[in-house]
């Protein structure tokens, strides 16, 4: 294989990229969605400067991608914090978890998603909605909420979606030393948002030393929301050099 043809693939082994070089598009998206109030020491303990933290709270979500462009369908969760970077409000995503190795390695390696492999779980049982996760054999989280019973606004539920999103991107050199370490950011584009709900709604998350989602306890639910949409993820963009930064 010459030098030109090598550099025409973005990703090994050659012969079978590890994931299609595409923008997926994301058809009937599914999220569960809960924010909680957590505890403010723990959050400031996780989240990197020069992100800020507003208020003590956590979106605990289970999505289920029913189907997507490049990888087919699977399922996701995880933890994302909403923050402030210069005056802007987003989210930080925290820890991502899904069943699905393309999607994983596409989403740490072109973007900077801080995926790692689980067993999320998205389904209804009689007349509530549950969300699991699983790391290995283990139960990490375990959330409820009541089956569709208030219809939420469109608009509200598309804004609770398409907030900014943060994500450090690390690649080490040869060394083991950082290559690159970014701050970047992205958003979700091309919404449409097809049905939304709101309900009472429960979570529990058990201790694991590799999936510390308790390390960020569940103090107070402060709302809940179930999302059918078709989406895309807009490319990330640097936003702050953490390896040129001058420390304080």
């Amino acid at each position: 294989m010459r030098i030109e043809d090598v550099r025409r693939h973005a990703t090994t082994p050659l012969t079978r990229p590890a994931y299609a070089p595409m923008a997926p598009r994301f058809t009937d998206r599914e999220y569960l969605n809960i924010v909680y109030r957590t505890d403010p020491d723990a959050l400031r303990a996780v989240v990197p400067e020069p992100l800020r933290i507003e208020e003590p709270l956590v979106r605990f979500e289970i999505m289920k991608m029913n189907d997507v462009t490049g990888y087919g369908p699977y399922t996701e969760s995880g933890q994302a914090i909403p923050v402030t970077f210069d005056g802007e409000q987003g989210e930080y995503l925290h820890a991502m978890y899904l069943d699905n190795f393309p999607a994983t390695a596409a989403g740490r390696e072109v973007g900077a998603y801080p995926k790692v492999i689980g067993s999320p779980r998205l389904y209804v049982d009689h007349d509530v909605l549950v969300g699991t996760l699983d790391y290995g054999s283990l139960r990490v989280a375990t959330a409820t909420m009541g089956y569709k019973h208030r219809a939420l606004d469109k608009r509200e539920a598309e804004s609770q979606i398409t907030v900014p999103t943060f994500m450090l991107k690390g690649i080490p050199g040869y060394d083991g030393a950082p290559r690159v370490l970014d701050l970047v950011r992205t958003e979700i584009t091309d919404v449409v948002v097809k049905a939304a709900y709101s309900g009472p709604a429960r979570l529990q998350l058990f201790q694991h030393v590799l999936a510390p989602l308790a390390d960020l306890p569940v103090l107070e639910i402060v709302s809940a929301g179930h999302i059918l949409t078709d989406l895309t993820l807009a490319p990330v963009k640097p936003v702050f050099d953490y390896l040129k930064a001058d420390p304080r």
